[in-house]
């Protein structure tokens, strides 16, 4: 107790405190990128290996995880999971005339890239030291690229979200 009254939890208290092994599994499966043992999910997640080996079948089995066939058996967020997932967000909160334009800007956008690089992707630039005298140039460049691979990903998912907002529509209009 503080002169302030109760003792305050810390966030990653708060969060074991009112989320279940699963959710806990789950919010640590969705913010990694590489794959870990149950074991390994056990630590981040604060749990038995045991619950975590559960959480991550069940997670396996509703197509959110990836499961290898190494031993020890490792797992990984499934990145097709979370883009449906994405789109379907998306196509809820949003009308497709509105997923529309977000498409043609970022589009504009592509295309002020391709304007810059002189190229028509961003992997075909050339980013070797060599090519780039001044250290902050090159940076810049990094970034670029960084920017324009997360444009023409953006892109194709809000392209699937103008579909799936279009099919939304038209099954509402039929009910």
């Amino acid at each position: 107790m503080t002169d302030d009254g109760p003792a305050t939890f810390d966030a990653s208290e708060q969060w074991r405190t009112n989320r279940t092994t699963f959710q806990r599994v789950y919010d640590v499966l969705v913010g990694t990128d590489d794959p870990a043992s149950a074991q390994q999910f056990a630590e981040w997640a604060d749990c038995s290996e045991n619950g975590a080996r559960q959480a991550l079948q069940q997670l396996t089995e509703m197509g959110i995880a990836d499961k290898t066939d190494t031993r020890p058996a490792t797992y990984k967020r499934n990145a097709s999971y979370l883009r449906w997932k994405r789109v379907e967000q998306l196509a809820r909160e949003n009308s497709p005339s509105d997923l529309r334009t977000r498409v043609e800007e970022l589009i504009e956008e592509d295309q002020g890239f391709q304007a810059k690089y002189g190229v028509p992707e961003p992997d075909a630039v050339v980013t070797t030291e060599d090519a780039v005298d001044d250290h902050e140039e090159l940076h810049q460049q990094w970034e670029d690229l960084s920017e324009w691979r997360t444009i023409r990903r953006d892109i194709q998912v809000l392209q699937q979200a103008v579909h799936r907002a279009e099919s939304m529509r038209d099954e509402r209009a039929r009910v």
